[in-house]
């Protein structure tokens, strides 16, 4: 196991710099989650880390070793793909201890690692069948037994759930991070989906554009958002927004929309009186209200365990989230009431928090 160390990393595609200047720091043993939309250079940068696409400038230390110009094979990572890249004349069993061939090692040490890897992942019974024999959760489990095997410093996964089924991608969810607590290897996740961001890591990098918006732990990221776009992304349904003026007049300070609703907050910052700010609050800080915001009910989805309602204020739109099942239907009118003590303001200008 290793430390890894991205340091002011840049990566350019001709005169288009796809990353500018990245840096994250990845303790021994964590579980390191890169997440953001499509195109923002997550998986970028992990190619950059597996040493599959040539660093442009800046540093990438694995240990104590700066990587930059050291071949994939020889920095010890083993990395997991999202189509699985199984060779199909070779049985399970083949597949996994592969690498280990390659590297010289005889036969009692591969069907050793093997027979530990499958014990680990349940796949036993399988090794002596081909890739087309086995389901996708079952080939994925095989492409994680053939990095298990090599016992790497770093474990690599680019989107590897992206291609099976929502049912099996949360049981995969979870034997990823079971199998990360038994190793304790030090691993880096790229993802787009932030509910696998918020649910399996240790730390979550959020990129957007090249940039690193912000790290931190899930629950730290999802509370204490840097900016706008780190408190839409991470969460879901994602926190709402709504513009308005913010309004101290030696009282309760508000934001007054151009709808006239008024928005609680604990706090004002100074001079802050008359600013234009982005309002955020999550749909779950939504309460049902005598008075309140008064919103038009647009589409209500009910899922079992609790009730999602699109609202609209003004010309803006709301999304709120119940346990309880409030028995309201399209065109209905109701008052919602933000809990204010879990409200953040933003800029509306630069998106940061204030």
């Amino acid at each position: 196991m290793a430390s890894v160390q991205i340091h002011d990393v840049r990566k350019s595609f001709g005169g288009f710099e796809v990353l500018h200047g990245v840096t994250v720091p990845i303790e021994d043993g964590e579980f390191v989650v890169l997440v953001g939309p499509s195109g923002c250079g997550k998986s970028t940068l992990l190619r950059m880390l597996a040493g599959l696409e040539k660093i442009t400038a800046g540093t990438i230390s694995i240990g104590e070793r700066v990587v930059n110009d050291v071949q994939p094979k020889e920095r010890d990572i083993a990395m997991v793909f999202q189509n699985y890249a199984l060779y199909p004349h070779m049985t399970v069993a083949q597949n996994m201890g592969f690498s280990l061939k390659l590297r010289g090692a005889d036969q009692k040490t591969i069907d050793s690692k093997v027979r530990r890897a499958a014990d680990i992942l349940d796949l036993g019974k399988l090794l002596d069948r081909y890739p087309r024999q086995l389901s996708g959760g079952q080939r994925q489990r095989v492409a994680m037994g053939r990095a298990i095997v090599r016992d790497p410093q770093v474990f690599l996964f680019d989107e590897p759930l992206s291609n099976l089924d929502a049912k099996l991608r949360v049981a995969m969810r979870t034997e990823i991070k079971e199998l990360h607590q038994r190793l304790k290897t030090t691993t880096v996740y790229v993802t787009h989906d932030q509910i696998e961001a918020m649910t399996m890591a240790d730390k979550i990098v959020v990129m957007q554009d090249g940039v690193v918006e912000q790290i931190g732990a899930p629950l730290d990221l999802y509370d204490k958002p840097d900016n706008k776009f780190v408190a839409g992304f991470i969460g879901s349904p994602a926190m709402n927004f709504l513009d308005g003026t913010l309004k101290v007049n030696g009282g309760q300070p508000y934001v007054e929309t151009a709808s006239g609703a008024k928005l609680p907050v604990m706090a004002a910052p100074a001079n802050g009186n008359g600013r234009t700010v982005s309002y955020g609050i999550r749909p779950e800080h939504l309460d049902f209200a005598d008075s309140g915001i008064a919103a038009e009910v647009a589409v209500v989805e009910p899922t079992g365990s609790e009730t999602q309602i699109v609202a609209r204020v003004g010309d803006q739109e709301v999304i709120a989230v119940f346990r309880e099942r409030h028995p309201v239907a399209p065109g209905d009118l109701i008052h919602l009431q933000p809990r204010a003590d879990v409200a953040h303001l933003f800029d509306k200008e630069s998106g940061r928090r204030i």
